[in-house]
């Protein structure tokens, strides 16, 4: 199968210490903002039917990049966390150093330093300088409850190559240039809790049609059926989201309308800026009016 890992879905509270985070420490950039005035039809932000905005951040185009989308709801400022990301592996020296300058708290597990996002989201820095050939997001973490079971489903069923496998850890990509999805064993009940995530791949047309066949004929979870996801003033995308044996949520999108949905807004930080500032601005004024 003809894949392509493009992104990791966070559910954020406060949007400016996220900013903060993702491109003052981590140093990734802004690729694009959209806001949405109801909630997403395949449950893009969530179980929420209200406004609410996406931000995609990495570290180069989504072409080519895996990068992170952040979604934050307008009556949601906290999510609970469960134990079922385990972790983002990054290779950034620069991230080491832009974490110490702000003063913002590092831990260390061997020879990876650790920050944490605003919301608790962790991600594991590799002391080593962000490489100019490849994009420096090497992998994802995922808690697997049977490694097994894991395997059969994303290298037999959805066609990753697998690229490692022992009893306790699995390692998949559909290409070698691509951060690599990676399933941990963990001896406990996986618990997705509010802040549950979503993983994201984008595979050609014909390829998405045949991966909803194939789990409807395995009797697979299939969350939402395919159906067309319109975004204002950009292309829409068609999609199927399905989820694991463990629960954890996959979205495969049709990679030939993706490429245009996704491309470099250059005006994304000042959207994102803007909509940031006019939110804070609304909260002050229902500040006032409280008072008064």
């Amino acid at each position: 199968m003809k894949g392509r890992a493009l992104h990791f879905v966070f559910k954020i509270g406060d949007r400016q210490r996220n900013a903060l985070f993702f491109r003052d420490i981590l140093g990734m950039k802004v690729l694009r903002h959209e806001e949405f005035k109801e909630g997403c039809a395949a449950a893009c932000n969530g179980p929420y039917n209200n406004r609410w905005s996406k931000t995609m951040v990495g570290y180069g185009p989504e072409d080519n990049h895996f990068v992170l989308e952040l979604t934050w709801n307008t009556e949601v400022s906290h999510y609970e966390r469960g134990n079922d990301f385990l972790g983002i592996t990054i290779k950034s020296q620069e991230s080491i150093a832009r974490a110490k300058a702000l003063q913002w708290p590092i831990k260390k597990e061997g020879d990876n330093h650790v920050l944490e996002s605003p919301d608790g989201y962790t991600f594991y820095i590799i002391d080593e300088p962000e490489p100019t050939e490849r994009d420096p997001v090497l992998k994802l973490s995922l808690a697997s409850t049977n490694i097994e079971s894991s395997v059969l489903y994303w290298n037999q069923l959805l066609g990753t190559k697998m690229m490692h496998k022992d009893d306790t850890r699995a390692l998949f990509t559909y290409d070698e240039t691509q951060a690599f999805i990676e399933f941990k064993k963990i001896d406990e009940p996986i618990n997705h809790a509010t802040a549950y995530g979503r993983v994201a791949f984008a595979v050609p047309m014909i390829e998405l049609k045949d991966i909803e066949s194939k789990c409807a004929d395995n009797k697979c979870k299939i969350l939402t059926p395919m159906i067309t996801l319109d975004t204002p003033g950009k292309a829409s995308v068609t999609v199927v989201i399905l989820a694991d044996p463990d629960g954890h949520e996959i979205c495969f999108v049709d990679d030939e309308n993706f490429r245009l949905l996704s491309k470099v807004d250059p005006e994304a930080d000042s959207h994102l800026n803007f909509h940031m500032a006019k939110y804070q601005k609304y909260l002050e004024k229902e500040k006032q009016e409280v008072k008064q």
